[in-house]
């Protein structure tokens, strides 16, 4: 057990120590404070508790598993609440509009309650795509010993299914392929109870980030939301977080550039979701480490896709869980010299230590493949330039959609207009479809189009259409895909001087994505072209706007 010692009480001291602070003890015997509790470092537990989704319904009990691990160890623990928004419901709607925002509103909040309550150390329990980064961009900031502690996966749906069979399942009965029957009884079951999306979407993907970041326990990443595994990572976190105090071991000690530089080669080799560049950009920023867009590209040349996993893949993730994780994956990654050994985590041992005793994965899986034969012997997301982004899009191309496509521009302003054409039929073979005016400011808070890609799957047009857009992508997403377009179209990017019918090319070998149009043109349209008003003139919409960098900067908002 960690000895306690006051040199630990580093922030709590200030309110609790001294005749003066006798109405900070009064206020925290009410909340259960003994005579005892005041000689403790505090530690502040950030839940993400809420029943508007099934990420993170049950983030409550595993906050409390972290109050008790942090109270065994001689800290006293205090659970406080941060939002979340579920991606699921909104998707599609008006109300997705928020969901990039929450990002920054939670990491807000932890930052303004661990600040004001003036707690020791952090443990930040997430479980749904903007939870997670909001919760590290929030640890931080406030440089606190701290741990993040990942939700867990959800349990498959009957059939195999998951949320995104329900999203397809809505361009399936468009095309005729399924009766309102069959579509409900999808609905019915994809989503059988507590944990996050089952495949390595967003969420999946940023807590493998999380991870190999070094801002997890080993195996944090990779448990089923209700196991006895995921109770006990919790109450490790809680313990964990007073040996941090111990040793003055702080988040911007662990988030290093090799860090960040492992997290990437880990997002790459499990094929994880474009909203993992958008995030780690940000999570970047918050600790002053120097990353961008061509990071991904230089990383992504020497990393290849080896997780067979969902969207573009057959497995979910409680599959991976029950062959060993992303453990003996990162454990491949570092005997073959691309992960950065040396990278201090919050075990206080380094990643080599941590995975030295890592057995591999069962030698009859299928779901990692062996160096030997990749998915896809680079990155499947790929940094695309051109004289239609000219300062970076993200492109998420694992091969089976093919590397280059040529089609006819179909412009739409914004995702609704976009849905309503694919599936009356407008979009047809051949089409490049642009969704434009949804970026971080023109939309504003840069929706996800998972509707419009997801009814592209369903109606068969997966490879024969292409998207592009300046929002972003639900890691739910796949087929010809192009996200994260900067500058956006409310900012007067080219992506807003688009016509149809132009011919736009997209190249993954040559990282190019471009429309057959002269400079002259685009001057002449740029000429004529005038800003829209904003849609929002007040509330949290209407300030995120005004104070979010592009995309490309990791649509952050104290740059």
């Amino acid at each position: 057990m960690t000895k306690i010692t006051d040199s630990m009480r580093k922030y709590s001291s200030k309110v609790v120590d001294g005749i003066e602070t006798a109405p900070a003890r009064s206020m925290l015997r009410a909340v259960g404070f003994t005579d005892d509790d005041f000689n403790k470092p505090q530690i502040g537990i950030a839940s993400t508790w809420a029943n508007v989704t099934p990420c993170n319904m049950h983030i409550n009990k595993l906050a409390e598993e972290a109050e008790k691990g942090a109270n065994a160890a001689g800290g006293k623990a205090l659970i406080f609440n941060t939002i979340t928004v579920s991606d699921g419901i909104a998707n599609g709607t008006e109300g997705m509009k928020y969901s990039l925002v929450s990002r920054e509103v939670i990491a807000d909040s932890i930052e303004t309650v661990v600040g004001c309550e003036g707690f020791d150390g952090v443990v930040a329990v997430g479980g749904c795509d903007k939870n997670m980064p909001g919760c590290m961009i929030g640890l931080a900031r406030l440089n606190r010993p701290a741990i993040f502690v990942y939700g867990g996966t959800i349990k498959p749906g009957a059939g195999h299914t998951d949320i995104i069979s329900v999203f397809e399942a809505v361009g399936q009965y468009a095309k005729g392929e399924l009766d309102l029957i069959e579509m409900k009884q999808i609905e019915e079951t994809a989503i059988p109870g507590p944990g996050s999306c089952g495949g390595m979407y967003t969420a999946n993907t940023m807590a493998s980030a999380i991870e190999a970041l070094g801002m997890s326990l080993p195996g944090s990443s990779a448990q089923d939301a209700t196991s006895t595994d995921k109770e006990s990572d919790c109450f490790r976190a809680g313990q964990q977080v007073l040996e941090l105090l111990a040793h003055d071991i702080k988040p911007r000690d662990i988030m290093t550039r090799k860090a960040f530089e492992n997290a990437i080669r880990v997002v790459i080799a499990l094929a994880g979701s474009t909203n993992g560049v958008l995030h780690l950009l940000a999570m970047a920023h918050a600790v002053g480490v120097d990353l961008t867009l061509e990071d991904f590209t230089e990383i992504g040349k020497t990393t290849p896709v080896l997780a067979d996993l969902r969207p573009s893949g057959k497995y979910m993730m409680s599959e991976l869980v029950a062959i060993g994780g992303i453990q003996p994956l990162m454990k491949r990654l570092l005997d073959a010299g691309l992960l950065h050994g040396d990278a201090l985590t919050v075990t206080g041992k380094t990643l080599a230590e941590n995975l030295a005793n890592v057995g591999d994965y069962p030698a009859d899986q299928d779901i990692i493949r062996p160096f030997s034969n990749p998915i896809k012997k680079d990155s499947h997301l790929v940094i695309l330039h051109g004289n239609l982004s000219p300062t970076g899009s993200v492109a998420k191309i694992t091969g089976k959609e093919g590397l280059r496509f040529e089609g006819s521009a179909r412009v739409y302003h914004g995702e609704e207009a976009a849905l309503a054409g694919i599936l009356n039929g407008d979009v047809i073979a051949g089409d490049v479809i642009v969704i434009r005016y949804e970026g971080p400011k023109g939309g504003p808070g840069m929706r996800e189009m998972l509707s419009p890609t997801s009814a592209i799957i369903g109606k068969g047009l997966g490879k024969d259409v292409a998207l592009i857009t300046d929002g972003r992508f639900s890691g739910g997403s796949h087929g010809f895909v192009v996200g994260h377009i900067t500058p956006e179209a409310f900012e007067g990017g080219p992506i807003a001087l688009v016509e149809n019918g132009d011919k736009i090319t997209i190249d993954a070998e040559t990282r190019k994505i471009s429309v057959d149009i002269s400079d002259v043109v685009l001057a002449q349209r740029r000429n004529s072209w005038k800003q829209p008003a904003p849609l929002y003139t007040r509330g949290v919409l209407a300030k995120y706007a005004k104070l979010v960098s592009s995309a490309s900067e990791g649509a952050v908002t104290d740059k």
